[in-house]
């Protein structure tokens, strides 16, 4: 039999009060993401909503193109993005503010690349459904939605490292506080371009990219005056910013594969609901469905994020 290390049995277990210590700081650091998480989820109920108020058809042909849209365009965004995690909370536990400012810009510069063939997918929706058998008409509306949806690439290929880059120093507050000031206004901007203005599904589309804008604003507003990290250097030179993104996206690919595959299985169901028998009824419903059953992804989301930069700036 091999022999352990010597030092195997030097390591002693943690004691109450180090685990309470860790549960404190692990809060601390979730509720507020819980928070943010909420918000957004509070965000997609609303445009459901407004969805819903302009009748079946609408909310059907809003359901399939949030599905499309998530599918081929926010979940590759997001899983990119959490490529970023392992490396911003490395270079923030070693305090190497060049390696952690660096990381940023080129997930940035990856993501810039990936949205655009993803708009391209996104303009030809109308199309890649009917090719699937979907109903014309929720077909028609969802590319309307798609088409309105097209500038929140750009604000997501901002937002997403963004988030991830603030969570790894464990600036989760501020994340917080950015989300409820932009969905603060996110009600009455729908309420003005769909009721007001009647714009119906573009101006729900519309309200959505308008609200991540905010969002995007408040946080690099955040970043730049408040946070305080002046030692960071933040680089304009081509070289420096891409020499790294081989080794980023060896890290970010198989990240992008993980949470794909786990939001995929869940949005294909939205676009199923359109060969049922009425599809009208069947994409509503199963729209305002996968928009609640959302909401309990939040807290261990939340979690995850959490002990996941602990553990990686613990190294």
């Amino acid at each position: 039999m091999a022999e352990k290390d010597p030092d195997f049995y030097s390591h002693k277990l943690p004691s109450a009060s180090q685990v309470f210590e860790e549960l404190k700081e692990l809060w601390g650091m979730a509720l507020p993401i819980t928070a943010a998480h909420l918000m957004a989820f509070f965000r997609a109920v609303v445009s459901v909503m407004f969805l819903g108020r302009l009748g079946s058809l609408e909310l059907a042909g809003g359901a399939l193109s949030i599905g499309f849209t998530n599918i081929t365009g926010y979940s590759v965004l997001v899983g990119l993005a959490s490529g970023l995690e392992p490396v911003c909370s490395q270079a923030y536990g070693s305090k190497n503010w060049d390696l952690l400012s660096l990381s940023l810009q080129r997930m940035i510069v990856i993501l810039g690349i990936a949205i655009i063939p993803i708009s391209l997918l996104w303009l030809n929706l109308e199309s890649i459904m009917n090719f699937m058998g979907q109903d014309p008409n929720i077909t028609a509306m969802a590319a309307t939605y798609c088409m309105y949806s097209l500038p929140d690439l750009l604000t997501n290929s901002l937002l997403q490292p963004l988030r991830v880059f603030l969570r790894s120093q464990r600036v989760t507050k501020p994340l917080m506080y950015c989300s409820l000031l932009a969905v603060i206004f996110h009600v009455p901007l729908n309420y003005a371009l769909v009721v007001v203005m009647g714009w119906g599904v573009p101006g729900v589309a519309l309200a959505s990219v308008v609200t991540n804008m905010n969002m995007v604003l408040l946080m690099v507003g955040y970043v730049w005056w408040v946070s305080g990290r002046w030692e960071m250097r933040w680089r304009v030179e081509i070289g420096g910013v891409c020499g790294g993104v081989g080794p980023l996206l060896k890290v970010a690919v198989p990240s992008c594969l993980g949470i794909c595959l786990e939001w995929w299985w869940y949005e294909i169901v939205t676009v199923l609901a359109g060969d049922l028998p009425n599809p009208t009824l069947a994409g509503a419903a199963t729209g305002i469905l996968i928009q609640t059953t959302s909401m309990m992804y939040t807290v261990p989301m939340a979690l995850a994020g959490c002990v996941s930069a602990r553990v990686i700036a613990s190294f």
